[in-house]
């Protein structure tokens, strides 16, 4: 269901602190997903963005839903625009200004944080990084500096590290080829932000049924195993490159 900011802010403020003990099978989650202006997290801007809260035990149509559409006052990269639908003119007609969009995205983030509910995004680098880069960019405080005020670390759920580490499937990793593996059937279509939200926080269920090591992750374990995931998989991937004579790169997760 819809909520507005008040509500999303109210709701979070009155629940109880989740114990670093939860697994992440019966976790709360907040969900996020960006769309935007390009692929670059230093020079482009969020033109869309979603959060979505899961608590245990609902279905999809009782999520907490809070969607922003914002002006990034830049233009959108055409192979974006193709992708997302979003075009320049309906970013500078429909659009919030961003100051106001990004500090109400970081204050929500942040308050799910304080009482331990992850942040849930596929390929969780890209999205952590762009809200990041562009809340410093309008002179904002990040996640980040926002949390060390309470000492708190970011806690974030990436259902794309999960899937490389368990599954050890060929084909794409897309969110839309993920889902469909795991049989989560999308609520709206890709890349849009909310049914892109919707269906990442959706994959968790299945994967928690399907292996006990996901299923019995607690949250006080949960960046360190997906660091060490993450790592592994680099790892792997050099070595195929090596073999193979391919140019490769290793990435960092968070």
């Amino acid at each position: 269901m819809s909520w507005t900011i008040s509500t999303a802010i109210q709701t979070l403020e009155q629940l109880p602190e989740q114990p670093l003990i939860t697994t992440l099978a019966n976790s709360a989650l907040l969900g996020f997903d960006t769309e935007t202006t390009g692929i670059d997290t230093d020079s482009d801007a969020i033109c869309s963005a979603t959060l979505v809260c899961k608590f245990p035990d609902t279905s999809w149509q009782d999520y907490g839903v809070l969607p922003w559409i914002i002006n990034p006052h830049q233009p959108i990269d055409p192979r974006a625009s193709a992708v997302n639908g979003f075009t320049d003119e309906y970013l500078q007609t429909h659009g919030r200004e961003p100051e106001q969009a990004l500090d109400e995205i970081a204050t929500v983030i942040t308050l799910a944080q304080r009482k331990h509910i992850p942040l849930l995004a596929y390929n969780a680098p890209f999205d952590v990084a762009m809200i990041e880069h562009n809340l410093e960019r309008w002179g904002l405080p990040t996640i980040q500096q926002r949390l060390e005020q309470t000492s708190d670390m970011l806690l974030v759920v990436d259902p794309l590290v999960l899937d490389r580490a368990i599954s050890h499937r060929s084909g794409k990793r897309t969110l839309s080829a993920t889902t469909y593996y795991y049989g989560v059937v999308p609520h709206g279509d890709f890349h849009d932000a909310t049914a892109d939200t919707i269906a990442a926080v959706e994959l968790i269920e299945p994967m928690a049924r399907l292996f006990p090591q996901i299923s019995n992750l607690t949250l006080e374990q949960l960046m360190t195993w997906q660091r060490n995931a993450h790592e592994q998989q680099q790892e792997s991937y050099m070595q195929w490159a090596a073999r193979n004579g391919k140019r490769a790169w290793r990435s960092n997760w968070l």
